[in-house]
């Protein structure tokens, strides 16, 4: 275990001290900008995990994007959020009869006739899935960034090494890429895979583990990546006291800020990075 020696006090507070409301003032915001990280695309604007909430992104000027991974029956990979396709596609009207439409249960190609825009408004009727590689082609086009997040795990076994043979593929394992790229899961065990086969990428893990669980999520983990209703400043400043295991603090992004108010209040908490449906709203309230 490796500790900032600046900090490290605060590190081994106990757990109860730091998770009680926080009462104290504010610190200062760091002095650079919390970084703004459009979730799932610019998802309050265009369709969830699509091509077209990815380019709505970069036309707000959103550098950073975060996605969701997960498997068909075929074994391809394709973007989207939920187990089942029920919540974002038109599936239970081309295929009624196969509830309760998992992704798993379905090919990539039927997977590929679903339109997924529909349901957010009839400007992006006909928006589809994106397979991974459609996804990271379009990020690349874009000259983008991305949070990737690996879903379900349990659903697919081997999705960390098909999922990094993909983005080896496409290119984004390279030195070039490899500062554009997170990899996060709430799965513990899906990050220390992830970082075991390629210790280079940059990785997450979602949630807010216990403040003694922390020093040994810092040996395989860069980023600790939590929902904003669950933190506080001691929280974050512990996070920030300890080395990741690039030789680098550990970082915290926050979820989902979709308000002005909060994305103040976590900014003056010192979080590296804000997770957010509304990159605008979040941009405005942050900026300096």
């Amino acid at each position: 275990m490796r500790v900032r020696a600046v900090a490290a006090t605060t590190a081994f507070m106990g757990a109860a001290a730091l998770l009680l409301p926080n009462t104290a003032a504010h610190a200062a915001p760091a002095a650079d900008n919390p970084l703004v990280v459009a979730h799932r695309g610019a998802s309050a604007y265009a369709p969830e995990n699509t091509l077209a909430a990815v380019d709505r992104a970069d036309e707000m000027g959103f550098d950073w994007v975060e996605n969701d991974v997960q498997r068909t029956k075929d074994g391809r990979l394709v973007i989207l959020h939920d187990a089942t396709l029920a919540r974002t596609t038109d599936v239970e009207e081309l295929y009624p009869e196969r509830a309760p439409w998992n992704v798993a249960d379905f090919t990539a190609a039927e997977i590929a006739r679903l339109d997924a825009g529909s349901w957010f408004g009839g400007d992006y009727a006909g928006a589809r899935v994106p397979t991974l590689e459609q996804y990271m082609r379009r990020v690349s086009r874009n000259h983008q960034k991305l949070v990737l997040e690996i879903k379900n795990p349990q659903l697919y076994p081997g999705i960390e090494q098909q999922t990094l043979k993909v983005l080896g593929n496409e290119g984004w394992l390279g030195p070039a890429h490899l500062r554009k790229l997170v990899i996060q899961s709430f799965s513990a065990d899906t990050v220390r895979r992830v970082h075991a086969l390629r210790p280079a990428v940059k990785t997450g893990v979602l949630g807010t583990p216990d403040i003694a669980d922390l020093p040994e999520y810092a040996t395989f983990s860069d980023q600790i990546n939590s929902s904003y209703t669950t933190i506080s400043e001691s929280y974050v400043a512990t996070i920030h006291a300890l080395e990741g295991p690039h030789g680098k603090p550990l970082e915290i992004l926050t979820w989902t800020v979709n308000d002005a108010d909060n994305a103040r209040r976590v900014a003056a908490y010192g979080v590296d990075g804000i997770i957010t449906n509304k990159p605008d709203v979040v941009r405005e309230a942050t900026q300096n």
